[in-house]
């Protein structure tokens, strides 16, 4: 049953992780025509924007060694097809390709920022500049992660002004938009508010930002209403819960984009993505990866007589 609840957007943009996000925590390599396959089933259903591949440099993300092959494999599909970055070797890459849109990943916590990156985050910082830039010059769309937003392993709890200072100097480095990420999955409503509420307070407008909920302890969905209730309309999801982050072993999967989309679509909230056809898609996959998809609505729907 359809029932809107006031205070909420008509419409979410979901921006789809499953293809990076979700096989590059693999331990397996998935073959590239599989990857292309799942790339063109999830656009048939209704995604509008599918995070395709990485260039990052294969000995750090071997899963996604295969990006070259994989984008001519997928130039036919109807949606925008970001990839992600991580310096100015990466961006010589995705050019060459002839990708319009990039996304640069960068840290909070100065912990994550050594062990990701090897570097601190101011140094990060100034690593994506002139990626940002060129990327700018050449009319690309740039979305910034920001990880670590809401916990650290290391650090634990991640101080609010801490987070708003990053995000704010990704942003003023040229990012269009901005996506906070619960890496390890311990954000709670009230700190999902309270994070929002900062960016607005130092100029950061809600249209500028999307969310990245882990369900480490079954928050993703609660963290994902407090943040529409908020005003935010861009909600990071992998279909069928792919994916973790290979460099924090404590972070499970991704929101399911199907979880996802039967609260958005009992809330009669639009997304234009055919849940029954995700379903199907995310029931193959995970034939492709030999274990059940941990997606709690993928299971009911396709085990349903």
């Amino acid at each position: 049953m359809t029932v809107p609840a006031p205070g909420l957007p008509a419409r979410v943009r979901i921006h789809e992780v499953g293809a990076r996000d979700g096989l590059q925590n693999e331990k397996s390599t998935v073959p590239v025509e599989v990857k292309a396959e799942f790339i063109h089933r999830l656009a048939a259903a209704g995604l509008t924007t599918i995070e395709a591949t990485s260039f990052v440099h294969p000995r750090w993300v071997p899963q996604l060694a295969d990006a070259e092959q994989l984008l001519p494999l997928i130039a036919d599909v109807r949606a925008d097809l970001p990839v992600l970055v991580p310096n100015e070797r990466g961006l010589d890459r995705a050019v060459e390709q002839g990708v319009r849109r990039i996304a640069v990943f960068g840290s909070a916590t100065e912990t994550f920022a050594a062990r990701n990156l090897n570097r601190t985050v101011d140094e990060s910082l100034a690593m994506f500049e002139p990626v940002v830039a060129r990327a700018r010059d050449a009319k690309m769309h740039v979305r910034g992660y920001l990880s670590m937003c809401f916990g650290d392993p290391w650090e634990g709890a991640v101080p609010v002004a801490q987070v708003v200072r990053v995000a704010k100097a990704l942003l003023d480095l040229g990012c269009d938009e901005l996506s906070l990420g619960d890496t390890i999955g311990t954000a709670t409503p009230g700190h999902v508010r309270a994070l929002l509420s900062g960016l607005n307070e130092e100029g950061v407008g809600t249209d500028r930002i999307g969310v990245h909920f882990h369900d480490t302890y079954g928050q993703a969905l609660a963290n994902t209403l407090a943040a529409l209730q908020h005003g935010v309309t861009t909600v990071d999801a992998s279909a069928g819960g792919l994916g973790g982050c290979p460099y924090a072993k404590s972070a499970t999967g991704n929101l399911a984009t199907e979880d996802l989309v039967w609260m958005l679509d009992g809330l009669g909230i639009e997304t234009g993505v055919d849940l029954n056809a995700l379903t199907a898609t995310s029931v193959w996959m995970a034939e492709q990866l030999g274990r059940p998809s941990p997606s709690r609505t993928v299971r009911a729907l396709s085990h349903k007589e």
